[in-house]
């Protein structure tokens, strides 16, 4: 993990070799957002500048998909334009989750770096699917029931220990469509709610003692690079930021870390805020989050994490290269033989 007293408006020391590399590929990095002027994204285009990346902010849902049927190389169109790059780093809002991922998959197919992928977002977003791999995985979460009809309520409450419980849909993001019911009643008027809107609702355990607080820790190529502690404002169990929560820097605990790490492995995840509740049976996974905002976890932990992005982006490349010199080597050694053959017959 980082130094906590690195402070965030230091910059990271990168190393030679990856300046090397990015001074001679001249590499080019397409964010995908819909928000240029948002912290996050301004901050890891100013990062990745500095690690000599040419950056395009571009609106994923203003790019064209790649044309078929025919043998040529695909290419992205954006405003009548080819775009051409080296990596990209998707920043898909929770609205456009279908169509942002479509369009990363379109890069992926091209072949360049991407720094969490299609799957991992998808994943990500869909809290069921999310919860059921990370349990698969053997990482603890709250215990968690899924409701296909309201008549499924009231075994659910019992399977996560009663009420108070959580109620809440698969798909959701800063706090939102996040219940407590406080009793049962309450529980199955919100999950009736719910499924007469064409929502998917679960019911998940309360952790008592971890009511309103949790913890976040930014995880960037597998290692945790940033945390901080969230608190709830007033009488809100939901510690988000943006819903008001205030943020402290902390000291995360070795176990808590290789919890995080794992979570974010286990989504197939290059940046990801992971949120840990304390429990009493230790650490357990609330949400995995594959596009965390950086304000809050910069400005707590006093930790450049647009700058670990950078530094990771910089890995990849280097790694990226060295295959396709591999590949380069090994065909040209393939055609000497070829060709060596064809002079001796």
């Amino acid at each position: 993990m980082a130094s906590s007293g690195q402070k965030y408006h230091l910059r990271s020391q990168r190393t030679q070799e990856g300046l090397a590399v990015a001074r001679i590929m001249d590499p080019r990095l397409v964010i995908l957002s819909r928000g240029p002027q948002l912290y996050s994204t301004k901050r890891i285009a100013d990062e990745a500048e500095k690690a000599g990346w040419a950056v395009k902010i571009l609106d994923p849902l203003k790019i064209g998909p790649p044309p078929f049927g025919d043998n040529k190389k695909s290419e992205l169109q954006h405003k009548g334009w080819a775009i051409d790059c080296e990596a990209i780093i998707p920043r898909i809002g929770y609205s456009i989750t279908e169509k942002g991922t479509d369009r990363v998959r379109d890069f992926e197919r091209m072949g360049v770096i991407v720094m969490n992928s299609s799957d991992g977002i998808k994943r990500s977003r869909d809290k069921l699917i999310a919860g059921q791999a990370l349990a698969e995985g053997g990482i603890p979460v709250p215990i968690t029931a899924q409701i296909v009809t309201w008549e499924d309520t009231n075994r659910a409450i019992t399977r996560v220990g009663g009420t108070p419980c959580v109620v809440k849909s698969t798909e959701g993001t800063h706090g939102s469509g996040v219940f407590l019911a406080h009793t049962e009643q309450h529980a199955r008027q919100l999950v009736y709610q719910m499924l007469e809107r064409g929502m998917r609702p679960l019911v998940q355990e309360y952790i008592e003692e971890s009511h309103g607080k949790d913890i976040r820790a930014l995880v960037v190529g597998g290692k945790v690079v940033a945390c901080m502690r969230r608190r709830a404002n007033g009488n809100e169990f939901r510690s988000n930021f943006h819903l008001g929560g205030s943020v402290e820097k902390i000291e995360i605990d070795p176990r808590f870390e290789k919890i995080a790490v794992k979570a974010a492995e286990i989504l197939g995840l290059e940046i990801a805020g992971v949120d840990l509740l304390e429990s009493k049976r230790g650490a357990l996974v609330l949400e995995v989050n594959s596009s965390p905002g950086l304000e809050g976890i910069e400005r707590a932990s006093e930790n450049n994490v647009a700058g670990a992005i950078a530094e990771r982006l910089n890995d990849l490349l280097r790694i990226s290269n060295q295959k396709k010199d591999l590949t380069s080597i090994d065909n040209q050694g393939h055609n000497s033989f070829r060709n060596s053959g064809k002079s001796e017959s």
